[in-house]
């Protein structure tokens, strides 16, 4: 998931990070034909805090959780769901971050994201207004592919892992697919508002609480409904992948790494694949829950 847009400067395998003795992935392979990249700057539409409440998210406190909408067509007209883009996030962040798109509309793009403790770039991003401009390039990466002959698709989301999928299910739902998001968080206040969801999909809320909609971890209630859909697609923790994998079943599932560049230049998103090393910024982030060693992936 990379709309929590994490990056450590001591990560291993970041830029300058090759380490001797270890296999490295062959250099990335050029865009493909027609392939854009674009680099953009963007005015802010608006950005507004959504939901208040301190909460965790893996290692890191949650201070609230954010949307922002930018002006962005370029963007906009090239997006893919599942997608990504790069953010340029302030002096104090000397790399870009990673953000999903979670929206896109009329040339706008939306980002939905966590204020995270001491986050020298979310807490930048969440400080802009209005009329600022934020440096922004993409869209990036490989997304969800739904198959054509797909009719019903059920899209799992843990905590704000339900950013990338509002984009995903709108664009199932443009076709014709039936949608149900089952979305599962700790507590009710963690939940993504109603008003940001996709209103023609299905929708299942989970908390493990019990504090609104059904108690529980959303990975228990896979087993009964996974089979009555033709694709299961996911963004969550890795606890929720591990879990999946050991439930078995085919799903796409999109990854959320340190990143670096988001060009596969740096090497510092790699992971460990039936096939190899893969880059999640080029490779993925969505990647075939199978694919994945999950025994050798470090969360981010």
């Amino acid at each position: 998931m990379l709309h929590l847009a994490r990056y450590s400067a001591g990560g291993g395998g970041g830029a300058g990070g090759r380490q001797p003795g270890l296999q490295h992935p062959a250099p990335p392979r050029l865009p493909p034909e027609g392939a854009r990249v674009n680099r953009v700057q963007s005015p802010v539409i608006t950005n507004d805090r959504i939901l208040p409440g301190v909460c965790r998210a893996g290692a890191r406190n949650v201070q609230g959780t954010w949307l922002i909408w930018l002006q962005a067509p370029d963007i906009a007209r090239d997006a893919r769901p599942g997608q990504y883009v790069m953010v340029g996030c302030g002096p104090e962040a000397v790399l870009p971050r990673p953000f999903s798109l979670h929206d896109v509309s009329g040339g706008r793009i939306a980002l939905l994201y966590n204020e995270l403790e001491n986050g020298r770039g979310t807490g930048w991003l969440s400080r802009r207004r209005p009329g600022d401009s934020v440096a922004l390039f993409g869209p990036l990466g490989h997304g969800f592919s739904v198959r054509p002959d797909a009719r019903r698709l059920l899209l799992v989301a843990g905590g704000i892992g339900v950013a990338p999928l509002r984009f995903l299910a709108d664009a199932a739902i443009e076709q014709g697919k039936e949608v149900i998001l089952l979305m599962g968080a700790a507590s009710a206040g963690q939940l993504c508002p109603s008003g940001l969801l996709p209103s023609g999909a299905g929708l299942l809320r989970i908390t493990e609480d019990g504090s609104e909609g059904e108690r529980g971890l959303v990975t228990q209630y896979l087993p009964g409904l996974a089979g009555k859909y033709d694709q299961v697609m996911a963004c969550g923790p890795l606890a929720m992948y591990r879990a999946m994998a050991r439930l078995g079943g085919p799903a796409q599932v999109s990854l959320e790494t340190r990143m670096g560049c988001g060009l596969g230049t740096c090497y510092g998103c790699t992971v460990n694949t039936r096939q190899g090393l893969r880059q999640v910024c080029r490779d993925g982030p969505v990647f075939e829950l199978g694919d994945i060693i999950w025994d050798k992936l470090i969360p981010g």
